[in-house]
């Protein structure tokens, strides 16, 4: 094993931390562009909005495939080698993107910069969760947040501008020059600085945790498009949880599990994966409606559907940071709880919206709920963290933000899925406005899904929800140390 944590400096810490920020803004710029620019790509391609949100849960699909691996990577392979990989992957799927011809190149691009940005994504997290002490972990985690926030406060009307005056392939160039001098900074001041472990890599894990991912997803995924009792929806499922059975009984009887599922023993990393889960469902449900809404439904401009939502990402930047300090100074349920509300309240509110209704009530709308995001997101990932300890943060991370990943793919499907069958379903009754009935709907049904959020935060956390520092970094006796040799692990 080697260790480096020992030579960090404070301006080194701050360097590498500055890095990730770089390529946190380029990869959520990008996720945000995409979807201003979804109707522009569907109808250049002459594809079905079904298909065509394929290329966002598509995407975290192909993410919450990766993400399992991840906790093998970072602990196998030196952190700067990765981190490099991570981003030559991510440029080289943006290039491609650029070059596509039609959408099933497109949709490959995508799977590679997926793979690429799930490296990136995993290891930003347990470097920052890493490096930090615990009892700065909530703010560092905070800014960490404001820079996932930063770049959508301008990338919708930005990409919205770029659609409208040179064509949604316009987007990818700006990631791609983004991302370029993030690989540049790397190069420079990146470190290896979280601990390695050689290990063997278990084929048979990976494949039967892809297979579970996928299947379940792809199954979900297809419930709009192809009846339940079908090879491609019931089918697909089967072999999604039949895989998924097999892997977790596989994971708890191995002595170095591909993924360690054990942690999930621990309540309190328990109910953080949950409540990433159900956000997960519902924001990107949201993420791909809000902009068929102005542009299909409203038939207004890629331009305007950029500017409704930049309201909401301005305020997801000046909340995060604060929250990360309230998590820090009082513990994650009064976040959890005010959180749960706010998007309970978004939700619900955008169900009583018409046709006839104001584009600044859904920009006020979705102000509400991106508070709600950066009340919950990484303050939900440090409390879980936090409970796990130090022993089992690549393996928490990874596992977490698989199962918030496959969250939102399915979120996505799903509720895409509901507009378009409600909106098939009732154009006898409602004509020209049953587009926007589906709408309507879809947004109830991810109101009731925010009403459990709003209850495990309620419910689910005892007192403020607040580990002592002291407390944070043990790891439960109810599952074993991440890697054998491990300084923190306890010794036979």
């Amino acid at each position: 094993m080697t260790n480096n944590k020992a030579a960090l400096t404070d301006r080194k810490r701050s360097l590498i931390f500055l890095n990730i920020v770089v390529s946190c803004i380029a990869s959520s710029m990008l996720a945000t562009a995409l979807t201003t620019a979804l109707p522009s790509i569907i109808a250049d391609f002459s594809i079905t909005v079904t298909m065509g949100q394929w290329l966002t849960s598509g995407y975290s699909l192909a993410m919450g495939i990766i993400m399992p691996l991840t906790a093998f990577l970072i602990t196998r392979f030196p952190t700067k080698r990765l981190y490099l990989c991570g981003l030559a992957l991510t440029i080289a799927g943006l290039v491609l993107c650029v070059a596509a011809p039609n959408f099933p190149f497109l949709m490959a691009a995508r799977i590679l910069q997926a793979s690429g940005n799930g490296i990136l994504s995993a290891m930003a997290q347990v470097i920052i969760l890493s490096i930090y002490p615990p009892e700065k972990r909530g703010t560092a985690m905070g800014w960490y947040g404001l820079s996932i926030g930063a770049a959508p406060v301008i990338a919708p009307t930005l990409a919205g501008i770029l659609v409208d005056s040179f064509g949604w392939r316009s987007i990818f160039y700006l990631a791609i020059a983004i991302m370029g001098v993030s690989l540049v900074c790397a190069l420079a001041v990146f470190e290896n600085v979280l601990d390695t472990v050689k290990k063997r890599f278990d084929t048979v894990s990976f494949v039967l945790s892809a297979f579970a991912f996928g299947g379940i997803t792809l199954g979900v995924g297809s419930i709009g498009s192809a009846p339940f009792v079908s090879g491609s929806v019931l089918g697909v499922l089967a072999v999604g949880v039949v895989a998924g059975i097999v892997f977790v009984i596989r994971q708890l009887k191995a002595s170095e599990p591909f993924l360690e599922l054990r942690i999930l023993k621990n309540k309190s990393y328990a109910v953080s994966v949950a409540g990433s889960m159900l956000l997960y469902l519902v924001v990107m449900g949201s993420t791909i409606l809000m902009p068929l809404y102005v542009q299909t439904i409203l038939g207004r401009s890629a331009t305007l559907s950029g500017l409704v939502v930049l309201p909401g990402s301005l305020a997801s930047v000046i909340v995060s940071p604060f929250a990360g300090k309230i998590y820090d100074r009082i513990g994650i349920k009064p976040l959890f709880v005010c959180g749960g509300a706010a998007m309970l309240l978004s939700n619900f509110s955008l169900f009583f919206i018409r046709m006839s209704t104001g584009v600044w009530v859904s920009a006020v709308c979705n102000v509400v709920r991106n508070i709600s995001i950066a009340c919950l997101m990484m303050p939900l990932v440090t409390f879980g963290t936090d409970a796990i300890g130090a022993a089992n943060t690549a393996h928490g991370t990874a596992l977490l933000t698989s199962l918030r990943t496959i969250a939102g793919a399915i979120g996505t499907a799903v509720f895409v899925g509901i507009m378009n069958f409600v909106a098939q379903n009732s154009a006898a009754v409602h004509g020209a406005q049953a587009l926007m009935h589906g709408f309507n709907v879809a947004f109830l049904w991810m109101g009731l899904a925010s009403t459990l959020l709003l209850l495990l935060g309620m419910f689910g956390i005892s007192g403020k929800g607040r580990k002592p520092a002291a407390r944070a970094c043990r790891v439960p006796e109810a599952f074993p140390a991440a890697a054998p040799g491990n300084p923190d692990a306890p010794q036979k």
